[in-house]
């Protein structure tokens, strides 16, 4: 999973169908290789979901899965976060 992150952006549900496991355990993962990636001088970048009707940015959100609906319009068409190592 880090060697793909580290090659480019991937959401949560293309490491998913890539890998072969669940996409609920690839946000247990995702956690775990962001404090594992540290010693290394890199860090785990989270490119923030956004709302597709509104434009509105999630971008203090601090948890790695995807939101249920946006705070602004209220809209549940929001795009996946994406991951990637830098």
């Amino acid at each position: 999973m880090i060697l793909l992150l580290s090659e480019g952006n991937c959401t949560a549900r293309d490491l998913s169908q890539i890998l072969g496991v669940r996409e609920k355990e690839v946000y247990a993962h995702l956690v775990h290789i962001a404090r594992s990636v540290v010693p290394q001088r890199q860090r785990l970048l989270v490119i923030p979901s956004k709302c597709l009707s509104c434009e509105y940015v999630f971008d203090t959100r601090k948890r790695f899965t995807k939101p249920g609906r946006c705070p602004i319009c209220k809209s549940e068409r929001i795009q996946e976060p994406r991951y990637r190592i830098v």
